[in-house]
């Protein structure tokens, strides 16, 4: 049996003064890093931000797709959507 996952459209806005969920944006999270958009940073930073913020090992958030783009798609493993939505309900106020 696959370990369950749930796939997280995410729009990120780069060089933010701190790092935030701001809500939704149609059907992506709209997330502000701290990071710049060089050398992968931002990434990197919205892994490690979804990973704590969502209580999962570093490990289990990893990019599929938009690597070189603010939208982005997000595997997140060990979730399923239904306890996806429950852990960010918190964060998001829309």
């Amino acid at each position: 049996m696959s370990t369950p996952h749930a796939i997280l459209a995410v729009k990120v806005i780069p060089n933010a003064s701190r790092d935030e969920i701001i809500g939704w944006l149609g059907d992506a999270l709209k997330i502000k890093l701290q990071a710049p958009p060089l050398e992968g940073r931002a990434n990197a930073a919205l892994c490690a931000f979804l990973a704590n913020t969502l209580d999962l090992p570093k490990s289990a958030v990893t990019m599929l797709s938009g690597k070189t783009s603010r939208l982005k798609k997000v595997r997140l493993a060990g979730l399923t959507p239904a306890r996806l939505q429950t852990r960010l309900d918190p964060f998001v106020t829309q």
